[in-house]
């Protein structure tokens, strides 16, 4: 199995379990350039925005990154890290057959990518993730 980048997903401080309204967007959307801002001070740079979900990048080394979001947009639960790998089916499989917990099962995302949520043995949500 081939990984290709680990990320750690960073949740904004909006406050958990606000109801998705006009304020919390606004909200979501301040404090997400209020990080971009921050780490834009140690050399990161914004190298994908979706609104909700925003990854930051060394210019240097691009697989240098960090995501930050609120909450997932079309997940049951917010990730706390990504790891994108070479094949997402593959990855899939072992998890499904190692016994691990699937969190969300594997999806098509409308972004390009495909992916699925595991739990590591520490109870953290790991989205695992492959660029179609």
């Amino acid at each position: 199995m081939s990984v290709r980048r680990i990320v750690p997903n960073i949740r904004t401080s909006t406050g958990p379990g606000a109801e998705p309204d006009a304020d919390t967007t606004t909200a979501v959307a301040a404090a997400i350039k209020r990080n971009a801002e921050f780490y834009g001070l140690l050399g990161l740079q914004e190298v994908m925005n979706h609104g909700w979900v925003m990854t930051l990048a060394s210019a240097s080394h691009p697989s240098a990154q960090i995501s930050i979001m609120e909450a997932d947009a079309t997940a049951p639960v917010t990730p706390d890290m990504s790891l994108e790998v070479e094949d997402v089916d593959a990855a899939y499989t072992a998890m499904q057959e190692g016994g691990a917990e699937i969190v969300y099962p594997l999806h098509d995302e409308e972004w390009g990518v495909r992916r699925f949520f595991v739990r590591d043995p520490n109870g953290r949500v790991i989205n695992v993730l492959g660029h179609r």
